[in-house]
């Protein structure tokens, strides 16, 4: 899935941005009063809301890496790690900079899963949506001297004892990773209430808990899973996408193994609540032009992910929308608080 033609302007992101308010309490707060066009004045904190080596890291350090190297911005976006609670470390602490037009941080599914399942106090509606960008997607992998060389192998473990077969992963228990793996379990056959699901503080922490002999068996994303692939420490047995992911020809997806399931991992840029109409413009067109970008990509080709870009207010209803399916399939698990 690729951007194609859509493009945004300016103006144009900033009207939007009024339809967003009325979607999620954490939108854009700004008025027509705001004094045109905004440009950062310093530099930005961008946050990662986890550990070194998973998506949200991953995704902050390359989209800053390209930022920095084109002529898009004048000032640095250097990335903090703020690991703990699933997120909510992180978001805590973008919470307490209302208003603060010079502090981002990256997201995906568990910016709704986790203060669904009761850990976070905050949620999506808290925030300023910003923009979409990619599509990302689960792996389900083993340490590469692993007797398991297939999904249906992967399966037959956990059917056979699930709970003492062990899967890790980088997100909170009901997060993320919680559901890539139990939603494949459950089309497998397996209770999706019965996975024995161990969480980390990012995928990396899972893949290298999974090299290590502490899990059976790690879900992430495919960015996370990468290096740990190319070094020869991990096999990926499936992915969950529809199609083959091209930064891993040769594995199979769930539903090529007769699996019939299929997760997708959004990731994307939000704000503190608060922020104007004309920063959230400035920010949604900083990220539209970047992914124009010959040296994103590359990056984007080399991860494995699908260019996938909402501005604020598609982003807003589309996070809304995603809170209300996400309460049902955590209520089927019994973990919706």
């Amino acid at each position: 899935m690729r951007r194609g033609m859509f493009q945004i302007t300016a103006a144009t992101a900033a009207a939007l941005t009024l339809v967003c308010a009325a979607c999620s309490g954490g939108t854009a707060s700004g008025s027509a009063d705001d004094d045109g066009p905004w440009a950062p004045t310093g530099s930005i904190e961008y946050i990662a809301p986890a550990g070194a080596g998973g998506g949200w890291d991953t995704l902050a350090r390359t989209s800053a890496n390209v930022l920095e190297g084109s002529d898009l911005i004048d000032v640095r976006l250097p990335v903090t790690n703020m690991e703990g609670g699933g997120g909510s470390i992180g978001w805590s602490h973008v919470a307490s900079k209302e208003s603060d037009p010079h502090t981002l941080f990256v997201t995906s599914p568990p910016i709704i899963l986790v203060p669904l399942s009761g850990a976070s106090p905050h949620d999506h509606t808290d925030f300023t949506p910003i923009a979409r960008l990619i599509a990302d997607y689960s792996v389900y992998g083993v340490a590469a001297d692993s007797d398991i060389q297939t999904a249906e192998d992967l399966f037959a473990e956990i059917a056979a004892d699930p709970r003492g077969f062990s899967i890790g992963g980088g997100s909170a228990v009901g997060s993320m990773d919680h559901i890539a793996i139990a939603g494949a379990a459950g089309a497998a056959g397996v209770s999706a209430a019965d996975v024995n699901y161990i969480s980390f503080e990012g995928g990396g922490e899972a893949l290298l808990a999974t090299v290590g002999g502490h899990t059976d068996a790690v879900v992430t994303d495919v960015a996370s899973a990468i290096p740990l692939v190319a070094s020869g420490d991990v096999r990926i047995v499936a992915v969950s996408s529809e199609e083959r992911v091209e930064a891993l020809p040769d594995v199979p997806t769930l539903q090529e193994s007769g699996i019939d399931f299929t997760f997708d991992i959004w990731r994307g840029v939000m704000g503190p609540a608060g922020l104007t109409d004309a920063q959230v413009a400035y920010y949604e067109q900083l990220f539209a032009d970047m992914l124009e970008l010959d040296t994103w990509a590359t990056e984007r080709d080399r991860l494995g992910w699908d260019d996938a870009y909402m501005d604020s207010a598609e982003f807003g209803v589309f996070l809304d929308e995603q809170s209300t399916q996400f309460e049902s399939i955590l209520t089927d698990i019994g973990l919706s608080s």
